[in-house]
């Protein structure tokens, strides 16, 4: 059992940290193909996963040419600036400056700036191009788990699995609910 605990805690880890990047992207992509159509919602979020996917294949090689030690430091300076962002808005909700995360509101949110661009002849590219930025700037965020969760005990396929458990389960969740 002692060889799986790496396995189980690297893809747990990695899953449950991509809920929530997953979530905010889902709901984004949600909120397009609700309001202005499915065409625009769902080739903006399969091109950012197609480019998503390239960037993976293109630089997950070259990562195995750089020193462990380096590559650790990089993702956790980026770890660390992420963490401070989240840390700060954490502490900024938990002390009532600002509201605490709404996925609701932030649907109504993106609905109600879909429709108002309803008339406009470049609305659905608009929206494309939302659900686009939203799916790939939560990928990145997401690659950058499964690289810090995977890499320290080359357990990066494990992680890869745990992400990707992690989109399925939303998009599942989120077609059922809807």
């Amino acid at each position: 059992m002692s060889g799986l605990t790496p396995v189980f805690s690297t893809f747990t880890a990695a899953f449950l940290a991509s809920l929530v990047e997953v979530v905010e992207a889902f709901t984004i992509v949600l909120a397009v193909g609700v309001t202005r159509s499915w065409r625009p919602a769902l080739t903006g979020a399969a091109l950012a996963l197609v480019i998503l996917a390239g960037l993976v294949l293109a630089f997950g090689p070259l990562l195995a040419l750089v020193p462990i030690a380096v590559l650790q430091f990089v993702v956790g300076v980026l770890l660390i600036l992420f963490g401070m962002r989240w840390l700060r808005k954490a502490i900024l909700r938990a002390s009532g400056v600002i509201a605490f995360r709404d996925e609701s509101v932030a649907f109504l949110k993106e609905t109600a700036a879909l429709r108002k661009q309803a008339d406009d002849r470049r609305a659905d590219y608009l929206a494309g191009v939302a659900s686009f930025k939203a799916v790939l700037l939560e990928g990145i965020e997401v690659v950058f788990i499964v690289i810090a969760v995977g890499t320290a005990h080359g357990q990066t396929f494990y992680a890869s699995l745990g992400a990707l458990a992690a989109l399925i389960l939303i998009t599942v969740i989120g077609l059922i609910v809807h």
